[in-house]
């Protein structure tokens, strides 16, 4: 299963494809990143630009990597209003291109993340990144923090999917007569 991790900007657009498969002596799943950085797009090139440089790179890696799953940050409060356009502007795009290819997308807020990936929901960037490093077996942190922040995305949902999906059922049984 691949799961695309997706930590949304105009700017800076981090990303991580994460492959993961459930090893039958293992409890857990193993998981590797096979892709990890970052889309830039220029703030000198015009806004309409900017977003379709950014839908072609997701498409590209869409088409590489065919994800099982889409997984976003979800933006619950921004002071920046300008962040918060192109945060929600660059969000769009990744949920429409999954959404035309079927792929399941999933949101997270920050501290859910932080929570999944190092156990403490108010954890620094920092933390975040060496967290991320263990996790995946990486020789050093990833930089910029987009692409760890991504990478965190898809390490909360591999940690998360299972619970979702113990709940559905759950939910599913309580309601057949």
């Amino acid at each position: 299963m691949f799961v695309l991790g997706v930590d949304p900007g105009l700017t800076r657009c981090g990303y991580c494809v994460i492959e993961t498969r459930q090893e039958k002596r293992h409890r857990l799943p193993a998981q590797k990143a096979v892709a990890l950085g970052v889309i830039r797009t220029s703030a000198d090139d015009d806004l309409p630009n900017r977003l379709c440089e950014l839908q072609d790179e997701f498409r590209s890696l869409m088409d590489e990597f065919s994800p099982d799953v889409v997984v976003l940050e979800r933006v619950l409060f921004q002071v920046n209003v300008r962040t918060a356009m192109s945060v929600g502007q660059a969000s769009g795009i990744v949920m429409a291109e999954a959404a035309r290819r079927q792929c399941q997308v999933e949101q997270y807020s920050p501290n859910e993340v932080k929570l999944a990936v190092t156990g403490y929901g108010a954890a620094d960037k920092i933390q975040v990144q060496t967290m991320v490093q263990t996790l995946l077996g990486l020789e050093k942190p990833p930089t910029p923090f987009d692409a760890a922040d991504a990478a965190a995305l898809a390490l909360c949902h591999i940690a998360m999917a299972p619970w979702q999906y113990k709940t559905e059922m759950a939910i599913q049984q309580t309601v057949q007569p």
